[in-house]
């Protein structure tokens, strides 16, 4: 598939998503460096999909693109100590970024709870059940780096203009 259609089915896969004004409300969090936990989680959500495409295999996108829009779904500043929960945000997340979209998202699917629970490996020891849950793991290390090493992000957000 190319990048345009990609792209394409990327914005289709992921517009009920990003309507959500708790969704919108993670681009006034940080991430890494100056990329917003918005950006970051839809550039993580384009590059899985992207690395599927690549690599020919057959996922559910639906599930692959919300699971990685959500994978870091959990609300708060976590380089503010008094906002976040605990001080083990790295371990603590994703259960948090789960119990969140389980809140708002009563509809997710088994695979879209694999891969928010899961993306943390292997700094959280339990790895991904699902293709979709492996892929947005990868695709969260390529972009964190990117993000950290050189402020690069994959080049697909909709919270920029």
């Amino acid at each position: 598939m190319s990048r345009t259609k990609v792209l394409q089915n990327f914005d289709q896969l992921a517009q009920d998503i990003l309507e959500s004004d708790n969704v919108q409300q993670m681009a006034v969090f940080v991430q890494h460096g100056s990329t917003t936990t918005l950006d970051h989680t839809i550039d993580v959500a384009h590059c899985a999909l992207r690395l599927a495409d690549l690599l020919h295999l057959r996922v559910d996108q639906r599930s692959l693109v919300r699971g990685g829009i959500l994978h870091d779904y959990f609300l708060y500043d976590w380089h503010d100590s008094k906002q976040a929960p605990d001080r083990w945000h790295g371990f603590t997340h994703p259960r948090h970024a789960l119990r969140n979209a389980e809140r708002d998202f009563p509809d997710l699917t088994e695979i879209e709870r694999d891969v928010i629970a899961h993306h943390m490996f292997p700094l959280n020891p339990k790895p991904p059940h699902t293709r979709e849950g492996w892929l947005v793991s990868a695709a969260d290390k390529i972009c964190a780096v990117r993000e950290f090493v050189v402020g690069y992000r994959f080049g697909h957000s909709k919270s920029r203009p």
